[in-house]
């Protein structure tokens, strides 16, 4: 398969914050997240194709909703991870081993998924328009 001319897939345009209408153009002014002066902002378009990106006043709200269920599942997956190689029992302090860890990872990880949260959000609403 020649994938040369083939169209950039949905997922791998989300995860790395492309514009969802031609998926070339980035979501966001600094791709670095740890940027924090920096860190949420997008421009008025794509660079590329001239999507706006706020479609309307307050268009993001609903990326709260999308980063609690990101959160949820990556949770699920740390814990369930643990659960299947450390083990996870109210006897000793595993239990609290894992939700310490846990916690840890999604304060380091908070920034990335508001930008996941972010690109997730806009790709629902905008329709691809490929070549």
């Amino acid at each position: 398969m020649n994938t040369e001319h083939s169209s950039p897939r949905l997922v791998r345009s989300i995860i790395t914050n492309r514009c969802p209408h031609c998926r070339k153009g980035h979501l966001f002014i600094d791709p670095n997240p740890y940027h924090l002066k920096t860190t949420m902002q997008m421009p008025e378009r794509c660079a590329v194709c001239g999507q706006q990106f706020e479609l309307q006043t307050g268009f993001y709200f609903g990326t709260g909703f999308v980063s609690y269920v990101l959160t949820v599942l990556f949770s699920a997956i740390i814990i369930a991870a643990w659960w299947l190689t450390i083990g996870l029992s109210i006897r000793d302090n595993r239990v609290w081993w894992c939700l310490g860890l846990n916690a840890m990872v999604l304060v380091l990880l908070q920034l990335p998924i508001q930008r996941l949260a972010r690109s997730i959000w806009l790709a629902l609403f905008v329709q691809y328009e490929g070549e």
